[in-house]
Parts: C-alpha cells; sequence; structure tokens
C-alpha cells in the first residue's frame, strides 16, 4: 500500500523553466563546495589545525546526508514549491552568518547548516520528475542534475577567483546574493505543487525512507554504486588543491579553481545520459562509464609529466560520474513516482558518505603517500565500482523489475 498518493501533474515543463531549477540545484549545492580551495586559507585564518582541514568538507557531508535522511522526506509530505523557497531562504541566512564568524566553531556550526540545507536541490529534482510526463523524465533530471555537477565544478572557480580578489568571506557573501536572487525567480515562475492527498506522520514517512531499501533492489545497487563513485569524484577534488599548491606547480586560489572547468566539458557531455536510460540503455551506459572512470585515474596519474593528462583525466572522471548518477537516478525514481522524495533521500544518502570517505581518506593519503597514493586510491573506489556493477547484472531480467524483498529486510544481498 502507498503510504502517500501522488497528486502531480504530468504536463511538460518549459526549457526555461527546467533551466531555472537547474541553476538553483547548482547554487545550492554549490554552497558545500566553495570551501575546497580555500581550505588552508580558511584553516590558517581561524587557527584551525592545517591536518584537520579535510574534516570540514567532512562535516558538511554528513550534515548533508542528514538533511536528505530528515528534510527531503518532507517533500512526500507538504507542498514542494514551499519547501524549497523556506530552505533556501535558510540557506540565505546561514551563508551570511559564516561571513560573519570569527572562530572555527562558529564557521563548524556555520557550514554545517548550510550543508544540510544544501538537499534542497533533491526536493527540486523530485519536485522536476513528479511535473513532467514519464517520457521527459529521464532527460529532465538529466538536466537538473548537470545544473548540480556544473555547480559544483564552478563552485571551485569561482572560490578561488574570489579568494584571491577579496579573501574567503567574499564567497559566501556572494553566494548569499545570488541565491536570494535565485529564490524570488522560483517564487515568481516555479509551477506550484499540491500537498499530497495522504499525508502520514513525519515518523511514518521516515520510517518507510529506510523500508525503501528491503523493497526496491535496484536502489540499494545504485545506492551503493554512489557511494563508490563520488568517493572517487570527493577523493580528486580534495586531494588537488594540495599537489597544484606546492612544487613545481605553485598555483594560486584561482588558478587551481580553473581546473574545474575541464570536468564541465565531461558534465556537459554526459547531459545525455537521462536520455538514454528512457531509451532502455541504462545499463549500457552504466558500464561504459564505470570503465572511463577506471581510466581517468590513468590519465591523472601521470600528472607530473603533464597537466594535460590531469585536464584529460579531470574530463573523463567527471563525464563517468555523472552519467552515471543521471542513470542511477532515473533508474530510481521511475519506480515509485508518489515516492520520489524519499527515494531521492535514500539513494542520495550514499552518494553523501561516498564524498565525505573520499575527501578524509584523500587528505590522510596525501600526507603520507602523495599524488601516487591518491591515484591509487581513486583508481580503489573506482574498480570497485566497475566490479560490483558487473556482479549485480543479470542476463535475462531488467534491474529495475527485480522482484522485491518483501518480508526479507533481515536477509541481504
Amino acid at each position: 500500500m502507498n503510504i502517500v498518493q501522488s497528486t502531480s501533474t504530468t504536463t511538460p515543463l518549459s526549457k526555461p523553466v527546467v533551466v531555472l531549477l537547474a541553476v538553483a540545484c547548482g547554487l545550492s549545492v554549490a554552497t558545500i563546495y566553495y570551501v575546497h580551495p580555500m581550505l588552508y586559507t580558511i584553516a590558517a585564518d581561524l587557527h584551525m589545525n592545517p591536518a584537520l582541514a579535510g574534516s570540514v568538507i567532512t562535516v558538511t557531508q554528513i550534515c548533508y546526508a542528514l538533511g536528505l535522511l530528515f528534510l527531503v522526506p518532507l517533500g512526500d509530505l507538504f507542498p514542494r514549491r514551499q519547501l524549497i523557497i523556506g530552505q533556501m531562504l535558510l540557506s540565505v541566512l546561514c551563508l551570511l552568518f559564516i561571513t560573519t564568524t570569527s572562530g572555527a566553531t562558529a564557521f563548524w556550526i556555520g557550514i554545517g547548516c548550510v550543508g544540510g540545507l544544501a538537499v534542497v536541490a533533491q526536493t527540486i529534482i523530485a519536485a522536476a520528475a513528479s511535473m513532467c510526463t514519464p517520457q521527459q523524465r529521464g532527460q529532465t533530471i538529466g538536466s537538473i542534475t548537470s545544473g548540480i555537477v556544473i555547480g559544483i565544478l564552478l563552485a571551485r572557480v569561482l572560490a578561488g577567483l574570489l579568494t584571491d580578489l577579496s579573501g574567503w568571506r567574499s564567497v559566501y557573501g556572494c553566494s548569499a546574493i545570488v541565491l536570494l536572487l535565485i529564490t524570488a525567480l522560483l517564487y515568481r515562475y516555479m509551477p506550484a505543487t499540491a500537498a499530497p492527498s495522504n499525508r502520514p506522520s513525519y515518523a511514518r514517512l521516515v520510517l518507510s525512507t529506510m523500508q525503501l531499501f528491503c523493497e526496491l533492489r535496484v536502489l540499494r545497487i545504485r545506492a551503493i554504486l554512489a557511494m563508490l563513485i563520488f568517493a572517487a569524484f570527493g577523493t580528486l577534488w580534495t586531494a588537488l588543491v594540495f599537489p597544484l599548491s606546492v612544487a613545481p606547480f605553485y598555483f594560486s586560489h584561482s588558478t587551481i579553481g580553473t581546473f574545474g572547468i575541464a570536468g564541465l566539458a565531461g558534465a556537459i557531455a554526459a547531459s545525455r545520459a537521462g536520455t538514454w536510460a528512457d531509451r532502455g540503455w541504462a545499463q549500457r551506459t552504466s558500464g561504459i562509464a564505470l570503465v572511463l572512470l577506471v581510466l581517468s585515474w590513468i590519465f591523472m596519474w601521470n600528472m607530473y609529466h603533464s597537466l594535460w593528462f590531469l585536464i584529460i583525466g579531470i574530463i573523463v572522471l567527471d563525464l563517468a560520474v555523472q552519467a552515471v548518477h543521471v542513470t542511477s537516478q532515473s533508474m530510481i525514481l521511475s519506480t515509485k513516482p508518489e515516492a520520489e522524495s524519499r527515494l531521492t533521500g535514500a539513494y542520495m544518502v550514499f552518494y553523501s558518505i561516498g564524498s565525505a570517505v573520499g575527501s578524509l581518506t584523500a587528505t590522510w593519503v596525501y600526507a603520507h603517500y602523495g599524488w601516487n597514493g591518491v591515484c591509487w586510491l581513486g583508481l580503489s573506489f573506482s574498480s570497485a565500482a566497475l566490479l560490483f556493477w558487473k556482479l549485480t547484472q543479470t542476463s535475462s531480467m531488467p534491474i529495475a523489475v527485480m522482484p522485491p524483498l518483501q518480508h526479507q529486510c533481515n536477509r541481504t544481498d
């Protein structure tokens, strides 16, 4: 029996609205990635232990995971448009708070709140999925998810530039202003969303999020894939700032941030993955993308021979991660349209766990084993994802229609 009945319409979303939603997602998620090229600067300014700088990223990912579990399911309980606008306004306030902090404790509180509220991007994706036709769903999710990845990558570029020009606090101040502007545009142009006709208690709704793992094999498999691919993603983008800041490169914050532009090419190229999923090519797309993810680390291993190897590796890695991510979301959200918010939250928890693990381990590995160790770490995560995907393939039955583990939640796969 469905806990929540969907009341959404399926009128095709216009391209301007899809672009607006993609921009809103990108700006929301970017708030937890501005810190990457500024780690050393913030640590020095707030008198943090440099060895603990990487844990700032881990804290934001942990809070992001908590937001996925406890905030995103609210989209299946209340009208999503109001939730989205409310959470974005709270994000603006938290960003302004960060600009005024003078100590490490206040900064950690502020960045943790920003991380938790950044999950509004997932509520936007669930809202978009419910507002479009089934034939449009994969393409729409691909476009909006591309906005998220582009936001993540451009966050590093803009943060580096602004830090060199006017200090790290200006990054969060400018972000607050732009996010407030986008919130106003959403208030004006985002289609209204109705509240679910059947509204269970909040506790039951959160519990049902956990139960989705027992019911849906595709969710379990795709969540683990998300954890592994984003562990590889987090490994690269957390550790990259360290070797580029020292000999033989000595790059500035803004120069390091521009490497995110290379990732844009891959993210944009992978935006078609949702369309491929709509055509029934989800598994083929995933397999090819995971092979490319493994190969990307071989290119980046040779960074000290030529930065072109690094650039090619970044493009390939971001293309691969984005392709698997978009394909996974398209597959998952098509299983239970009445539970889109909870499905998104359940899946993205593993994204957050992977990002946190990748960020934390990459900092430690670089400190002890340098760039070669980081490449081994990223290659290990990527190879594990490819192997896991291969082992979960079936010869005759599509993964989306595999039988659920009803009444077998204590059984392991």
